[in-house]
């Protein structure tokens, strides 16, 4: 019971402490969903136009979740094999595109815009992808 009355304790005081993050995170939950989308959708594009003859041509995306690091951001990975890449939103209105790099390395290179800054993450989306899947297919 003592167990108990104390983790209920500390749920109340975490959800208390968080409660005025709602919003921000509500907005950055859509931001990666929608990034998420664009995402996946050049993936589908590339995975349809290099044909099911190279299945080790697959990438994998990840579903949106809480970061790994940052408890007020979302992140999602592209993966294949030990390349990574991270998308991560941030409730403060922030969106890093991180890597690609090699799993157990140092991550990097990152590159931060504005949550508002279409233009400029259009720009870098694009380069973000292809170093990313030339990377991870470099055998």
């Amino acid at each position: 019971m003592k167990l108990d009355a104390r983790l209920a304790e500390l749920g109340q005081r975490y959800a208390d402490r968080e409660a005025g993050q709602h919003e921000a995170l509500v907005r950055a939950r859509a931001c990666a969903d929608s990034l998420h989308a664009r995402i996946a959708a050049a993936i589908q594009n590339f995975h349809a136009a290099g044909g099911a003859e190279a299945p080790q041509l697959r990438l994998t995306l990840s579903e949106p979740r809480v970061d790994d690091k940052h408890l007020h951001s979302i992140q999602f990975e592209l993966l294949r094999g030990r390349c990574r890449a991270i998308v991560t939103v941030k409730s403060r209105g922030e969106i890093t595109l991180v890597g690609p790099f090699h799993a157990g390395k140092s991550e990097g290179p990152c590159r931060t815009f504005p949550i508002d800054a279409a233009d400029a993450l259009d720009d870098a989306l694009e380069p973000f992808l292809v170093a990313f899947i030339e990377e991870a297919l470099t055998p």
